[in-house]
């Protein structure tokens, strides 16, 4: 069974000039954001990506090792079936991906792919599996639309509520992406008119030369407004404000005995890919007997010797974002950090804690859980830092937080919460309570 994505969470928030997590702020405003589908060049002009979400269990990782590293680095031709597909969608010109997402976990491996990748590439090594291994991978029956969002001057925790709280208020169900550069939703295809009156509602106006929904700066952040949507969520009554979806969410993962908890000896890094001058076309390999250049002769190939080579030893935890505007982002296990040497950037000093919370129990279309837990755990940080007189910015009266950024990544059946080590310690002190069952 597919499990909704807005049960799942995703990823660290950086910028392309950032060295270090930035703290989270209250923000009175949202500064400069631009919400705009993924695209590709179809027959007929741009068109909105499909994407699907696979789930596969760690016993079956190896089996399915093949297909995962022919999706990470495409090379825009047939499957090499006998009878040739032809191009497979949802490629630049220079064969990049509009949007691709592996992640390995504690708890399970996910990818995020053009459908077209999930049917030519997937399915047929799927299909050759025992049938009670075939039974137990999953890709999604739904497909999404993915939508980057870019974003200033807005901290990650509260971009995360301020960005989600319309859509779960009006009942959609989604991932929200984040890497190194870009942010990401991810929502079902069948909901996209409903995520474009969410996000009118909300401020946002669309802009036709951008292609995009555009948040002016004079739009204010009111948290506890009830003028989300119109749209009722399908089966429940929504939520009156952003508490109650708080309380409702708590209140569900209670339900399904969703147990927070920290893997042993796991410390990540957030990162990026260098990128490199591309060879000069006259000399450059790619262009030797005609072939066509390709977004690979920007980056460094260590990068993609680092990738498959860990890819390879199953690693405890690897997620790896490759979009078509940005350079490859990885939220990586720091032991692993070797196989990669200079072929990436980023503050690998910097050592984050992930908090998993296995939700393969819940049911599929749940929502509201991303805004949820990152509203409770951004509002109850916040509120300590006042009390203890910690955090406390004197110049704009903003709470920020001393231990780093609240971060996300998101999987088809799990989510982690990505902290410092300190803020790590006091977000389980406000999950914890929050998810023991009272008789």
């Amino acid at each position: 069974m597919a499990i909704a994505p807005n049960s799942k969470y995703f990823v660290s928030r950086n910028s392309r000039s950032r060295s270090s997590h930035r703290s989270v702020a209250h923000r009175s405003m949202f500064s400069s954001i631009l919400v705009k589908p993924i695209t590709y060049a179809g027959t007929n002009g741009d068109q909105e990506g499909q994407f699907s979400l696979i789930h596969i269990p760690l016993p079956l990782y190896s089996a399915l090792l093949q297909p995962i590293l022919r999706v990470l680095l495409p090379h825009g031709g047939p499957t090499g079936s006998e009878e040739p597909e032809g191009l497979l969608e949802g490629l630049s010109l220079d064969n990049k991906h509009g949007f691709l997402n592996i992640s390995v976990t504690p708890i399970e491996c996910s990818i995020v792919c053009h459908t077209s990748w999930a049917t030519n590439v997937f399915e047929p090594v799927i299909k050759k599996l025992p049938k009670e291994s075939q039974a137990r991978v999953n890709i999604s029956k739904d497909t999404y639309i993915v939508f980057s969002v870019s974003s200033a001057g807005m901290e990650a925790g509260q971009r995360v509520i301020d960005l989600t709280a319309p859509l779960a208020m009006a009942g959609i169900p989604i991932f929200f992406i984040t890497t190194y550069y870009t942010d990401f939703i991810l929502v079902p295809s069948k909901d996209r008119q409903t995520v474009g009156t969410a996000l009118l509602d909300r401020g946002f106006e669309f802009s036709e030369n951008d292609s995009a929904y555009v948040a002016p700066t004079t739009v204010s952040h009111v948290r506890n407004s009830s003028n989300y949507s119109d749209k009722p969520p399908p089966n429940t009554p929504p939520p009156t404000n952003v508490a109650e979806l708080q309380a409702r969410t708590f209140n569900h993962l209670r339900k399904r005995n969703v147990i927070p908890f920290v893997e042993p000896n796991l410390t990540l890094i957030q990162c990026s890919g260098r990128e490199i001058l591309p060879p000069s076309p006259q000399y450059g390999a790619s262009h030797l007997n005609n072939t066509p250049s390709s977004w690979l002769d920007s980056m460094d190939p260590k990068l993609y010797i680092g990738l498959v080579s860990a890819l390879a030893q199953q690693p405890k935890f690897l997620s790896v974002t490759l979009a078509q505007d940005d350079a490859p982002s990885l939220l990586v296990d720091k032991n692993l950090l070797w196989l990669f040497g200079s072929s990436i950037v980023g503050d690998t000093d910097c050592d984050l804690v992930p908090i998993f919370l296995d939700l393969g129990g819940l049911p599929e279309g749940s929502t509201g859980i991303v805004c949820g837990v990152a509203g409770k755990l951004v509002d109850e940080m916040r509120r300590d830092d006042v009390l203890n007189g910690n955090g406390t910015n004197q110049q704009n009266g903003n709470v920020e937080q001393g231990e780093g950024e609240l971060s996300y990544l998101s999987t088809a059946r799990a989510g982690a919460v990505v902290l410092s080590a300190e803020g790590s310690v006091r977000a389980l002190d406000v999950l914890a309570p929050l998810l023991v069952k009272t008789e």
